[in-house]
């Protein structure tokens, strides 16, 4: 199925240009929910309140700009305050109906909805690629990832399920039930622009609640296009609803006393200052943040799937992924790695991600590209030895794109600010210790906590790391060890902040409050009197 789908979208690069891509994303604006006349042919993306796409009156617009052509994709307005009133108020309104829908007709609309996502995989795919540059392949696993949250919303009788038990007490009996929160938001980042929404509205509104999402104002597309999806799928008008912007909208999601739950994910700046902001408000949060990301290679390990390991989590994405592997540490000495690791860096192909030939596209903007650069510049001007540099790189028909190739560098030390910080591009970090222990320390001393692998062949170095390593996320000889949404997506220490993870058990629960209910059906015998005392569960 999937190489099957991967034949379409390279159909589908051979017959669009990237002229052309404006035109398919207007057509997917189409909507019987009424699109108004303008945006058929204006480049102005609508914000979606009540089940209707509605122009934006603001003045103020952002350009959303294709990273590997520098050409306008579209424009994102900045939502007016009025406008978000009334995105949350669709969803106040839309909530009492919804909440007692019935939870298998609210899975059978994700069923639906599911199946849409995979008739037009494509179309999302190619929108992604077009607004935020990875390669079609790449965009593709984007969208699947967060069909597998949606498929999992299926299963929601089930997942919500409370418990029950009788005869607590004499004639007593005691049980308790999920409930929805009421109107909830999201706050999206730019590197998965339909994986974080799928984490996000799915879960949330089979759970009962009502949603307001924001989606990144760098690609935003793919977001509208979901929200056409779930319309279609047969969600009700106002239990889903889009507002674009930036720093205003996302405050005034944290203030908006009608929303009860935030979900965030994005950079460690915005996630504590949103943790903060709607905290203090009273509202659960759940804000997935910044990561470095290790992997320690023991000397045991297999060369060969090591190597190709190491290079895609590294410099798949452009490295714009939260989960990147961004730092290796090699017990024992890298050099036994280098020279294989850099034959592999350097037979990757770097070109726009809409060609077929792409393995890495760019990254998102000019201004992200200055900032990789400068990290890199400053480990080497720290004493990092700098083994590959893609810094320079120039691609054929996109000069002016955003491109990066794969960099490397090696003997990096923990006190360089390359290595303390998310660099979120194409960029290998190499260390080198002498002990697992070593490794396993340096680890532990990261402030970022999302993830961690190693590869070895020894089980009891496995164990041991398994055992002592302080990262939400563990791969043994898996570079990028994101569970399937059964589970959840586990990160810590800094990289989350609140108490309940995205998905799985752990996202059921963020989004539902646990009300108890303590029943008794039996007749008092006549002249029992009224007892004062503290009840308890002994018979008197």
């Amino acid at each position: 199925m999937l190489q099957v789908s991967i034949l379409r979208l390279k159909k589908l690069n051979r017959i669009l240009r990237p002229q052309q891509i404006s035109t398919l994303r207007d057509s997917y604006f189409s909507t019987a929910t009424a699109a108004s006349s303008s945006q058929r042919t204006s480049l102005r993306i609508p914000n979606f309140i009540g089940g209707k796409f509605v122009d934006s009156q603001s003045q103020e617009s952002i350009d959303v700009i294709n990273p590997a052509t520098q050409e306008v994709v579209s424009q994102v307005p900045l939502t007016t305050n009025e406008e978000f009133k009334a995105a949350v108020s669709a969803a106040k309104q839309a909530f009492p109906s919804w909440r007692n829908t019935p939870v298998t007709t609210r899975q059978r609309i994700m069923i639906k909805l599911q199946e849409l996502i995979r008739r037009d995989i494509d179309k999302l795919a190619l929108n992604i690629t077009t607004e935020q540059g990875k390669t079609l392949k790449d965009a593709h696993g984007d969208v699947f990832r967060g069909l597998e949250v949606v498929e999992h919303t299926c299963g929601m009788a089930t997942l919500q399920m409370g418990e029950y038990v009788a005869n607590v007490s004499s004639g007593i009996d005691t049980y308790s039930i999920r409930e929805p929160l009421g109107v909830c938001a999201g706050i999206c980042p730019f590197n998965f622009p339909a994986m974080i929404p799928l984490w996000m509205f799915p879960v949330s509104v089979t759970c009962g609640n009502t949603f307001v999402l924001k989606p990144s104002e760098k690609d935003p597309g793919a977001a509208m296009m979901l929200a056409e999806l779930a319309t279609e799928a047969g969600l009700p008008n106002g239990v889903l609803n889009i507002v674009h912007g930036t720093y205003d909208a996302v405050n005034a999601i944290c203030d908006d006393e009608d929303i009860k739950a935030v979900s965030f994910v994005g950079s460690n700046t915005a996630g504590m200052h949103i943790y903060a902001r709607a905290s203090a408000k009273g509202k659960r949060v759940q804000s997935n943040m910044g990561a470095k990301n290790h992997a320690i290679v023991m000397p045991d390990a297999n060369m060969d799937a090591t190597l190709n390991a190491l290079v895609a989590a590294g410099f798949g994405a452009a490295g714009q992924r939260c989960m990147a592997l961004s730092t290796v540490v090699f017990v024992g000495g890298s050099k036994p790695w280098e020279d294989k690791l850099l034959e592999r860096a350097k037979a990757l192909k770097v070109n726009a991600g809409i060609e077929p030939d792409a393995d890495l596209g760019p990254v998102i903007t000019k201004q992200a590209k200055e900032r990789i650069c400068r990290l890199i510049e400053s480990g080497v001007q720290s004493g990092a030895r700098l083994v590959a540099d893609g810094r320079s790189i120039t691609v054929p028909k996109y000069e002016n794109g955003n491109f990066i190739g794969p960099t490397i560098l090696s003997d990096v030390a923990a006190d360089m600010e390359c290595y303390k910080e998310e660099i979120f591009g194409p960029v290998l970090l190499c260390m080198e210790t002498d002990s697992l222990d070593e490794a396993i320390d340096i680890i532990n001393r990261n402030k970022y906590g999302n993830g961690a692998s190693i590869f070895t062949s020894s089980g009891a170095a496995a164990r041991k790391f398994q055992t002592e390593i302080e990262a939400g996320q563990v791969g043994i000889n898996v570079p990028i060890p994101v569970p399937l949404p059964f589970f959840s997506f586990t990160g810590s220490k800094a990289s989350f902040a609140g108490d309940l993870n995205f998905y799985g058990k752990a996202g059921v629960q963020f989004y539902t409050q646990i009300k108890t209910v303590t029943q008794q059906w039996k007749d008092l015998p006549s002249g029992s009197g009224v007892s004062l005392a503290m009840p308890t569960s002994q018979k008197s």
